[in-house]
């Protein structure tokens, strides 16, 4: 099994249409599907080929508290920061100012070594990066760890290590394949006890 990249990432919005006039109009992503009902709302936004960029509308919703990207907080989290990677500097800097002259405050252009990055939030207090290659390969080409204390499993290389996880040792036969009209909602108040 090999993964293709990621499809689309969701985030929350109480307000779709700074959303579409933020990540469309201002960063020129494409709009390329939306649905909805009373009450619930999801957009998508094309990043790159095969990419996306989904948010769901939920009335109340309100933005982020600012976390600074990569900045230690305590509490329940699970996510940081999203970063878009541009084909060039020049690009990073056009998009620097245009956030800039439309109000989003920017971080400086940081060097990371293989990569530089400008940092900034969307209307929702979404962290976000826009990066471009800097010098050398970079990790993608060159893993690398610059870690004193690693833990043991990334001791163990780059590449997935078999014998881990339980395998599956009966496919789900071609007659239980079964796909499904409508959305994931019923699944997921089933799973979390509801």
């Amino acid at each position: 099994m090999r993964f293709k990249g990621i499809h689309h990432i969701a985030l929350i919005t109480g307000n779709m249409e700074a959303t579409i006039r933020f990540w469309r109009d201002l960063l020129g992503m494409r709009l390329i599907s939306g649905f909805g009902e009373s009450g619930f709302r999801q957009y998508f936004f094309e990043v790159g080929e095969g990419t996306a960029l989904s948010f769901f509308e939920w009335e109340g919703a309100q933005p982020a508290a600012r976390k600074l990207h990569g900045r230690p907080v305590s509490g329940p989290l699970a996510f940081d920061h999203i970063a878009f990677e541009l084909d060039s500097a020049d690009a990073v800097w056009t998009l620097k100012d245009r956030l800039e002259a439309a109000g989003f405050p920017c971080s400086d252009m940081i060097d990371h070594g293989s990569f530089h990055a400008v940092y900034s939030f969307d209307p929702n207090g979404v962290p976000i990066e826009f990066c471009c290659a800097g010098a050398g390969e970079g990790a993608r080409h060159e893993p690398a760890l610059h870690d004193a204390d690693p833990p043991p499993a990334a001791l163990e290389g780059p590449e997935p290590q078999p014998g881990r996880w339980t395998e599956a040792v009966t496919p789900r036969p071609a007659t239980e394949r079964q796909v499904k009209d409508g959305d994931s909602s019923g699944f997921f108040q089933k799973w979390a006890g509801r």
